[in-house]
């Protein structure tokens, strides 16, 4: 099932178009090393039921389902596959753990498995004979997989999403800009010259799993702050997140109408329609405009930079990942384990990474070899999104206490308080606070 509120909605018709314009990648392409894998015999009688977030392009869930068929076809069992509401599945892993019912394997987002990881069956040996086989895990999919401290792997990531800079090439020239800045006072400035040129731009403060939980991280990150130190200890009151927070306020007057509202499928509908010309989006955006003959001219002028890094020393953003877990409520944990492993051999996850243009930029190394990164200058910023230096709950350990902020959005909420004018930036960054100290105990 896949909700059509979603980011989805812009690629209906347009992306099954683009997904058959390139045939399907053999794999042959991808390096590799040739190992036995893990034995892992299908138990007799065997089923799965499988959940993951819903498609923002279309091929994701087209390649993915024909991906999942071949596995039942070849194991000849029964394999259900449903895409949940990205704001949704969540709520559904939740209940999952709560209940030991429902899905065998979830692909959640990022920190999700470190969640419930002692409701989880470790994947340890599937990522280690992925890892050997395909050049290495990327640094984010070692951060997400991994039990922190240790060499268990608690989920397995099949690829995460980045959102640069997306903007009107030719909105900015006439801003009198030929790039965008990588520091914070010209950000500002072009921003605030696209406005007088009544080309507004947009950023989401709304409880967005993937934008509006990036926007945020960047504000902070991008001046400095933290959330925790090193160790794990609640950090964000500093001077470095007053200064985050009062540079929002001048930006966001410079911000269209109705952003505090706005989930991730918003801004793609207002760049779309030619309401923003500059805000931050993965692939999904430009792949849709690109598709569709009555946007190739907006695709034609849009361009990818990097978020501007600030005082930070590379463009401080991270990755929405897709990271699958294994509950012990399973079944048939062989199936589920050998599903997993199946659908990121190249033969399967080489044609979903094309199909998708790079919209779930790959977890393992060798992948960086796949000719979907070749296909189109305008990728070249998602190629390493894995390996940004950057991740939820930076610079702490990958917990369930990082999990459950992003979860709880508190970093988004604390930066929407200030831009709608309900707190004072000394009064949002306490609050966070407080909300934060909640799950980082001790």
């Amino acid at each position: 099932m896949h909700p059509i509120t979603r980011r989805t909605t812009l690629a209906l018709g347009a992306g099954a178009v683009a997904a058959g314009a390139l045939p399907r990648p053999s794999g042959a392409a991808i390096p590799r090393v040739d190992l036995e894998p893990p034995r892992l015999p299908i138990e007799s009688g065997a089923s799965l039921r499988i959940i993951r977030p819903s498609r923002f392009v279309e091929p994701d869930e087209v390649i993915f389902r024909q991906n999942a068929q071949r596995f039942a076809e070849l194991h000849k069992i029964q394999v259900r596959t449903d895409f949940v509401g990205w704001e949704d599945i969540r709520a559904q892993t939740a209940v999952a753990a709560n209940t030991g019912t429902g899905p065998d394997v979830v692909i959640g987002w990022s920190d999700d498995p470190h969640i419930y990881a002692d409701k989880l069956i470790e994947l340890t040996d599937v990522a280690e004979y992925l890892g050997k086989r395909y050049g290495g895990w990327t640094l984010l999919a070692q951060k997400y997989g991994k039990k922190h401290g240790s060499e268990a792997w608690l989920g397995i990531p099949f690829g995460g999403g980045i959102g640069p800079i997306t903007y009107r090439a030719s909105a900015v020239r006439d801003a009198g800009f030929q790039s965008i800045p990588e520091d914070h006072a010209n950000f500002l400035r072009l921003c605030q010259a696209l406005k007088r040129n009544n080309k507004l731009v947009g950023f989401a403060l709304g409880n967005a799993v993937g934008d509006g939980n990036a926007f945020a991280q960047w504000l902070l990150w991008s001046h400095g702050g933290t959330l925790v130190d090193e160790e794990g200890k609640v950090a964000i009151s500093s001077p470095a997140t007053l200064n985050s927070l009062e540079y929002l306020k001048e930006l966001y007057q410079n911000f269209v109408p109705g952003t505090l509202g706005w989930l991730d499928p918003s801004n793609n509908r207002a760049y779309s329609s030619q309401d923003i010309f500059l805000t931050s989006n993965g692939v999904s955006l430009y792949f849709t405009l690109k598709s569709d003959p009555n946007t190739r001219a907006i695709a034609h002028d849009t361009e990818h930079a990097p978020m501007p890094r600030g005082l930070a020393a590379v463009s401080p953003h991270t990755a929405t990942v897709l990271n699958a877990m294994l509950f012990k409520h399973a079944r048939y944990p062989n199936a589920a384990k050998e599903f997993i492993r199946f659908m990121l051999e190249a033969e399967q996850y080489d044609p979903w990474l094309t199909g998708c243009i790079g919209y779930w930029c790959h977890p393992l190394n060798a992948y960086r070899e796949s000719a979907v990164w070749e296909s189109d200058r305008k990728l070249a910023v998602f190629r390493e999104a894995m390996n940004t230096p950057y991740w939820s709950g930076y610079k702490g350990p990958i917990s369930a206490a990082s999990g459950a902020i992003s979860a709880d959005y508190v970093l988004v909420q604390m930066y929407a308080a200030v831009a709608s004018g309900q707190q004072t930036p000394d009064a949002a960054m306490r609050d966070a606070e407080r909300r934060a100290r909640r799950h980082y105990r001790g």
